[in-house]
């Protein structure tokens, strides 16, 4: 991947107080005992052990972690942190949206990203990108050929984390740290293999197609809908994330309202 950089929006909340780190650590899936400045990506799930939140932490000082995720769901993040926290001295200060200028295919200093196989780091509270580096549009298509879900598009609360692909359960979740909410799900599916009812596939569809639409088998059942996609029209070709039926494994030959369609191997190439 040729380094880029793009301008997108993350929701920014600090949470603060001297039971943050325990608190914390009972609700998320990764391990909160960072260092200051310190940063890892992690899971908040439902106690059904479905996705509520897919973020990152970083370490601000011995009682505040500083939390962000994709825009628009850091106050249903905040609504269910709060939920659970009884009798527990933290406060949740929503910082609103803020810019971030995500750079794609080089290191450098910045907050870590995890995309599969890709070098990256983001530049959070800011829009001024590093001196030299190309600013780009096609973000959104860089994500979905990484195959890195998004909040409200392949990650809703009908997902189970091992549907978003082993890398994502290896980022985002410790398996040595103590109890905490949704764990009972996430340690059943591992010790089982990871085998995911509805994994996320990549597809790659002839003409232009959008999210919603139906992604049809060969024997003509229907196995899911896109929830990602973007159009190159100089390719006449859509690239795609969509759940699909486990029995869908790439390569696969299906349509997309009529139009013929791969699903592929993630990331694609």
């Amino acid at each position: 991947m040729t380094a880029f950089g793009a301008i997108i929006q993350r929701d920014v909340v600090v949470a603060h107080g001297p039971d943050t780190v325990s608190f914390l650590q009972g609700q998320l899936s990764q391990d909160v005992a960072m260092a200051v400045g310190e940063s890892r990506w992690s899971l908040l799930l439902e106690p059904t052990g479905k996705v509520h939140t897919w973020l990152r932490m970083t370490s601000l000082d011995d009682e505040a972690v500083q939390l962000d995720t994709d825009a628009g769901f850091g106050d249903a993040m905040v609504e269910r942190l709060t939920r659970f926290k009884l009798r527990t001295n933290v406060d949740f200060d929503t910082m609103g949206t803020v810019p971030c200028v995500a750079v794609r295919g080089e290191s450098g200093d910045g907050l870590p990203i995890a995309w599969p196989g890709v070098d990256g780091y983001d530049l959070l509270g800011t829009d001024v990108p590093p001196d030299g580096l190309e600013l780009r549009a096609d973000y959104e298509q860089a994500r979905i050929e990484a195959g890195v879900p998004a909040m409200g598009k392949e990650l809703t609360d009908a997902t189970i984390p091992v549907e978003a692909g082993q890398w994502l359960i290896d980022a985002s979740v410790s398996f040595t740290k103590g109890c905490y909410t949704g764990q009972e799900l996430v340690a059943r599916v591992d010790s089982r293999g990871g085998n995911a009812p509805r994994p996320i596939r990549g597809l790659r569809i002839l003409g232009e197609a959008v999210a919603g639409d139906a992604v049809v088998a060969a024997d003509g059942r229907t196995v899911g809908a896109l929830t990602s996609t973007w159009y190159q029209s100089d390719l006449d070709e859509t690239v795609a994330l969509a759940p699909l039926a486990r029995a869908v494994a790439p390569p696969a030959d299906v349509t997309v309202e009529l139009r013929p369609a791969r699903v592929v191997e993630l990331p694609m190439t």
